[in-house]
């Protein structure tokens, strides 16, 4: 074992699979060593994988081999006393699927091992020490996703320092398949709140088309996110990824007292205990925002703006916002004027459209305001956009994701649509805000007059929008030959 070594971080060519050297400080009495540091290892790339469980195996004699075993949680290892020959092989899905990486372990190493890649070690002195720290606690569910390998595949070519024949193993170690017939471990799972909403079915397709695994789908009525005695429901230590589709959005019925009650509830009571939940259970959690967090003052909203909510609903989305960018594994995707599978703005036009031309019915024109400002936003998209967050890996936070292209208002767009459906696009008038609503009879919520957001950031992170017009064209021939 050498002493004085400065902290050190190694990558592998097992993606994340990262070695340390640990600073030892030793003299007449034994050593000391800082054996993992959760500020200074972080800041060389050692995940925040927030550690629950502390395991050590003791091995009273030298050639004790165990392995190769790849279960579902990070382990980071160090020797508490004598040394092993280590040896890991990436038992996930993708490219690096059987990479094979060994080296020694005394207490001057550590090595953080993720999730899937297997792990196997040999004692190379008698009575050593193995200590590893893992971030979920062993269950039965758990040890169904166990995956195993063969410690003699001769496919693998680990070179054991001591000939396999020669050592102490396991019998379950001897029957473990080769890598021929080993099936990777499945990813974690993800789990999508609001499941039957215009996003939850985008999500659904999404996941569908592209044949992403693990992915299970809720509602209120098979899980209320915004009653905390629901959670109990789910081992959250199997999940990795929550995405947060549902929402109250019924913007004008959220100044009623009825409906306040349940926006509080829905957009911030919820947002917040699925946070607590990801928090505890180191689970990434996509949460949906909106542009009524800000009073559209400004005529485009960047992520950084302050939140200015005009109503209920906004405030209630910016309570959210606030809860959910507390924890550290977070994306907020914001988005503004969002179309999708179901009742939505378009699809109300394309129906006033075909009123309008039907000669046998009175209604001639209609009034759409003309003086609220942004871009349209469709589900299939803003599915496309998070799932495209999550595989790249990029940077938690927040981002603006609606469509890209021209600026336009409700009058503009519905004009668009009258003219796609039936060619009567001048069939549509303008009106302002407070002339549509000044005899309304029941509570309206303020509208922001600039929703549009700028997208900057989410195109910077490798995810180009499409433009809202082009997916309007798309969206609206589709509804027409459906």
């Amino acid at each position: 074992m050498e002493f004085g070594k400065e902290l050190k971080a190694e990558e592998t060519n097992i993606p994340g699979l990262i070695v340390f050297d640990l600073p030892v400080h030793g003299d007449n009495r034994g050593w000391f060593k800082e054996n993992w540091q959760r500020a200074k290892q972080c800041g060389l790339g050692l995940p925040d994988f927030g550690p629950v469980q502390n395991n050590i195996s003791f091995n009273t004699k030298r050639g004790v081999t165990r392995g190769i075993h790849a279960e579902p949680w990070d382990k980071y290892i160090s020797i508490a006393a004598g040394s092993v020959f280590g040896a890991w092989v990436d038992l996930r899905p993708g490219k690096s699927f059987g990479q094979v990486y060994t080296c020694i372990l005394d207490p001057s190493k550590a090595i953080f091992v993720p999730r899937g890649v297997g792990n196997s070690f040999q004692t190379l002195e008698d009575e050593t020490a193995y200590t590893y720290l893992v971030n979920a606690h062993w269950s039965m569910e758990q040890k169904k996703t166990y995956t195993f390998v063969n410690l003699a595949d001769p496919d693998l070519n680990i070179e054991w320092p001591i000939p396999l024949e020669q050592t102490e193993r396991s019998e379950a170690d001897l029957n473990h398949p080769y890598l021929k017939d080993v099936t990777p471990m499945e990813p974690k799972r993800t789990l999508v709140t609001g499941a039957n909403g215009q996003l939850g079915r985008a999500l659904r397709e999404y996941v569908e088309k592209h044949n992403v695994e693990n992915v299970e789908y809720c509602d209120i009525d098979t899980f209320d996110f915004s009653n905390p005695a629901e959670y109990g429901k789910y081992d959250w230590s199997l999940y990795g990824t929550i995405i947060n589709a549902g929402a109250y959005t019924a913007v004008d019925k959220a100044e009623t007292s009825e409906g306040r009650a349940l926006a509080w509830k829905a957009n911030a009571q919820g947002p917040a205990l699925l946070a607590k939940t990801a928090r505890e259970n180191n689970i990434t959690l996509v949460h949906v925002s909106s542009d009524y967090v800000f009073d559209g003052t400004k005529e485009q909203h960047d992520e950084t703006e302050d939140f200015a909510p005009l109503g209920v609903y906004g405030q209630t989305k910016a309570a959210g916002d606030i809860a959910v960018s507390e924890i550290e594994k977070h994306y907020i995707v914001r988005s503004s004027w969002v179309i999708g599978d179901g009742h939505n703005f378009v699809k109300t036009m394309m129906n006033l459209s075909n009123k309008v031309a039907d000669s046998s019915d009175s209604l001639n024109e209609i009034t759409v305001v003309d003086d609220q400002y942004g871009r349209l936003t469709f589900t299939k998209d803003m599915a496309e956009g998070i799932f495209a967050l999550l595989d790249s890996g990029a940077e938690y936070g927040t981002y603006n994701l609606t469509g890209s292209g021209r600026v336009k208002s409700w009058k503009e767009i519905a004009a668009a649509v009258f003219e796609q459906t039936n060619g009567n696009g001048n069939a549509v008038k303008p009106v302002s805000t407070a002339q549509y609503f000044e005899s309304a009879s029941a509570p309206v919520s303020p509208r922001p007059e600039h929703s549009a957001l700028d997208l900057s950031k989410i195109s910077a992170a490798g995810y180009a929008p499409a433009d809202w017009e082009e997916s309007l064209k798309e969206y609206v021939a589709k509804q027409l030959n459906s």
